[in-house]
């Protein structure tokens, strides 16, 4: 039974992996820093999880590890107090030190991406040898982890990075801040869906259980080329406009209202859906994706999702919570708010270690 080592496994997308994986074959065994441990929406399956940041991941810990699929990293910009650049920089410092000691021991080294990389693209769909324009400091730090990894790849070494479009869809550690979830959380609870933008900037669109096909996909490929592996994941009928997203939601969920923040501010008091990154009710952040190259190199790979599909699950699993307004608006459920939270608390460091316990 292969070994497979995933870092931030209790984050949204580790919560669901670890769980997949197991069922799958695989003895998993989890690393997560904790920060997001107590946001749940529902009872998480129990995974083999040690608390420690993957900056403190040693040779030790890779021992009788066949894979490794590195998760952690900061899922939004930080802003005001946080100092992008002491966040990131470290991102990019020990995603490098895992992949050298993969390198070094023989361990399959399987990068999480983001589609988000390529900004900003006008009507064509992107591959992964289009240019890409990243339009904050996450989508950046993601380009320059993957070069990081092309520079050490060699003969013995062959990592692969899986660009994810936007992931969405249920978790037991939900994000309540990436857009379909959003939306369709606001249309349960409130039976509202509010815009923080014109709603005409284009994204791709990924259920979480397909990225996790992806991933096992990703660990039984029999790559060995030598350079790293670039693959967009998703599918082209899941490129959406988040306009086109909304009314999705609407025809899922009755009588549910579509308003737009900027002619209702009123409607954040929390400030969780307004983004930082919209300007005057515009999002330069839009492009839409090709996802042929996945096709060709993992012809078994296939998303059994779809956007309508994924909104009908988390709809029925909303409703039978219920997801309340208050539940929906649990700061815990909103990356960059928490990360703030705990800082401003004073239980994480500028650098995001932790000073002392949320328990204490």
């Amino acid at each position: 039974m292969k070994r497979i080592l995933v870092t931030g496994s209790l984050g949204y997308l580790g919560s669901v992996l670890t769980k997949y994986l197991n069922e799958s074959g695989f003895h998993v065994v989890g690393f997560d820093a904790g920060f997001f441990k107590n946001a749940l929406l529902y009872t998480p399956t129990l995974t083999e999880t040690t608390f420690r940041d993957a900056r403190t991941i040693t040779e030790v810990d890779l021992e009788n590890i066949d894979a490794v699929v590195h998760l952690a990293g900061i899922s939004n910009d930080p802003v005001g107090k946080l100092d992008a650049t002491l966040i990131y920089d470290p991102t990019r410092v020990y995603s490098l030190h895992i992949a050298k000691m993969c390198k070094k021991m023989g361990i399959k080294f399987i990068f999480a991406s983001s589609c988000s990389v390529y900004g900003l693209g006008e009507k064509e769909f992107l591959t992964e040898s289009s240019t890409t324009h990243p339009q904050t400091f996450y989508s950046l730090n993601k380009l320059q982890i993957e070069g990081d990894l092309q520079s050490i790849s060699d003969k013995d070494f062959s990592p692969i990075a899986l660009r994810f479009a936007t992931v969405f869809g249920s978790s037991p550690r939900i994000r309540f801040d990436v857009v379909i979830n959003m939306l369709t959380g606001m249309a349960v609870s409130n039976r509202s869906i509010v815009l923080n933008s014109n709603g005409l900037s284009w994204r791709p669109n990924l259920h979480i259980l397909d990225a996790c096909q992806a991933i096992r996909c990703a660990i039984e490929l029999d790559y060995h080329a030598g350079e790293l592996l670039t693959l967009n994941v998703g599918d082209d009928d899941d490129n959406l406009q988040v306009l086109d997203i909304a009314k999705i939601i609407q025809k899922v969920v009755p009588n549910c209202e579509l308003k737009f923040l900027s002619d209702n501010p009123e409607l954040d008091k929390e400030g969780l859906i307004r983004d930082r990154k919209i300007k005057d009710g515009g999002d330069t952040r839009t492009y839409k994706v090709s996802f042929a190259k996945i096709k060709k190199i993992m012809p078994h790979f296939k998303c059994e999702w779809n956007v309508e599909k994924g909104v009908k699950d988390m709809v029925e699993l909303f409703e039978n919570l219920p997801l309340s307004s208050a539940l929906f608006k649990s700061r815990g459920f909103y990356r960059l708010q928490q990360l703030e939270d705990l800082h401003s608390g004073g239980y994480v460091s500028d650098e995001l270690f932790w000073l002392k316990s949320q328990e204490s």
